[in-house]
């Protein structure tokens, strides 16, 4: 049976931890649509090519493929799950990411990876309930308060609270005043505020609404 959840909000938020285990829960299938633009910014690096000339970043990911298995994120079937976490990626994926083209291009690549998981997926992001699958079976947008984003994320890193902050003011910025695909919450989603939550009262809020639907 079909069952698609989108799951979108800015970083810090509990996405990607709360779809891992809600998918955990549903039998379905985790598809986390970050780690592909993420992945093609490492093919834009590797390659030399200029993050912010839109030709030269489709010339790089021409002809590459990217894919997650088993959780780990595979660029031409090689491994970069790590790579694709460095300062360097992270300070240019919202810049690659911006290119229209190139959005298509994923956008599409991520609905086939749920098709071949049978239709039955939680899938995260930023922009899946309002574009990639605005069709969804439920549509989640979390958010937290603005701090407690930034202690959660550079608790993950490892770095100062004031650089973690820093770093997601500038993501959120490019991320929701982009002109292809910003970020936002669908019409009809359903925004939780998981600042004073933990990870399973998310996890059961959203079963609940499933439950619901």
């Amino acid at each position: 049976m079909r069952l698609i959840v989108a799951v979108d909000g800015p970083g810090g938020a509990g996405k990607s931890t709360v779809s891992r285990l809600l998918a955990r829960r549903l039998g379905a299938a985790h598809l986390d649509t970050g780690a592909f633009y993420r992945a093609a910014t490492l093919a834009v690096l590797e390659a030399g090519a200029d993050p912010e000339d839109e030709a030269s970043v489709l010339e790089a990911i021409d002809g590459r493929t990217i894919d997650q298995v088993d959780g780990r994120t595979l660029l031409d079937g090689r491994d970069v799950s790590k790579e694709i976490r460095s300062e360097e990626v992270t300070g240019a994926v919202s810049t690659v990411s911006a290119h229209p083209e190139l959005r298509r291009r994923l956008v599409e690549a991520q609905r086939q990876w749920v098709r071949r998981a049978g239709d039955r997926a939680v899938v995260e992001g930023r922009d899946i309930g309002t574009v990639v699958f605005p069709d969804a079976d439920l549509k989640v947008f979390l958010d937290a308060d603005p701090a407690v984003r930034a202690a959660r994320r550079s608790g993950e890193i490892g770095s100062a609270v004031s650089e973690g902050k820093a770093a997601l003011d500038r993501r959120d910025r490019l991320d929701s005043t982009r002109p292809t695909s910003p970020l936002r919450p669908a019409p009809d989603a359903v925004v939780i505020d998981t600042t004073h939550l933990g990870i399973d009262e998310v996890v059961d809020h959203i079963t609940g609404l499933l439950t619901q639907a």
